[in-house]
């Protein structure tokens, strides 16, 4: 029974990540200050639990910059999936995560010093089909979308690997007050730089602080506090194939509530079954490394 609800607990998850693309299709901020407001919503939170202040206490001053460091990932990661949003809709940008995690598995061994596994190079090649299928769906103005979404993609598998390799050192919580704190703090500074007409984070108004909170505590806070529970009882294995359903979920999401089957070609969706197709594949052909 412990291993039935933890399935189910993970899939809400995903379901409620899913929903992180059509939020950011909703809000009308830019992307920068959006990702900015939800850093800062988030660790705002975090910093009212007094288990994070104790195990912040802990904590070697060396892990608390390598945190930071992938904060800062983690921050420009959010960037390029807000921005391929913006630039295109949420269906293509739920569609560019999907090749995470494919580059993760070209990236890991190059940064963790893993033996290449030629498997995941064909995977990778696999995908190239539904790539061009995909693009050839998205009209033409939609195509800077992609692009960045593709960089999003690959911000992911290297703040994946990075996150994969040091999380354990520290607590969870603690772990995510430091990256996200750091990636608004990262923004901070950096926001004055970046051209912009009118202030850099503006007071968002009452329809878009809604969804902010929204976006903040149920769909990052709450699926991540569930997750942690549900990993007690779930293989890295199981815990990969739900969570590897988040695009599938997304487009859906998408398709119900933004109607942006209007927006994208037959050819789309089919080069988006073959990603998907690949992706969901990949867990079972890698289960050697991931259990």
């Amino acid at each position: 029974m412990p291993h039935r609800k933890a399935y189910i607990q993970i899939h809400i998850c995903v379901v409620l990540w899913g929903f992180t693309a059509i939020l950011g299709k909703l809000i009308s901020l830019d992307a920068l200050p959006l990702v900015w407001w939800r850093m800062v919503l988030v660790t705002a939170v975090l910093l009212f639990v007094p288990r994070v202040w104790r195990a912040l206490r802990v904590m070697r001053a060396r892990l608390i910059w390598t945190y930071a460091g992938i904060g800062i990932l983690i921050a420009l990661h959010w960037l390029t999936f807000y921005g391929s949003i913006k630039l295109s809709n949420a269906s293509v940008g739920a569609t560019c995560i999907a090749l995470g995690p494919i580059f993760l598995s070209l990236i890991e061994p190059l940064m963790m010093r893993r033996r290449f596994a030629p498997k995941d190079f064909f995977l990778g090649a696999a995908m190239v089909p539904g790539v061009a299928l995909a693009v050839g769906g998205v009209p033409s103005g939609m195509y800077a979308g992609l692009v960045v979404g593709g960089i999003s993609a690959l911000l992911v598998a290297v703040f994946g690997t990075l996150n994969k390799h040091f999380v354990e050192h520290a607590d969870p919580l603690a772990v995510t007050a430091i990256e996200l704190g750091a990636g608004a703090l990262f923004f901070t500074i950096l926001a004055p730089l970046v051209p912009h007409a009118g202030p850099a984070f503006p007071i968002p108004g009452p329809r878009d602080a809604f969804l902010l909170v929204v976006l903040s505590l149920a769909c990052t806070l709450l699926p991540f506090t569930l997750s942690l529970i549900a990993l007690r009882h779930l293989s890295a294995f199981g815990a990969q194939l739900a969570v590897n359903l988040e695009p599938l979920y997304a487009i859906v999401i998408a398709l119900a509530f933004l109607g942006e089957h209007r927006e994208l070609g037959p050819k789309f969706y089919i080069g988006v079954s073959i990603i998907l197709g690949v992706v969901l594949s990949y867990p079972f052909l890698g289960q050697r490394r991931t259990t």
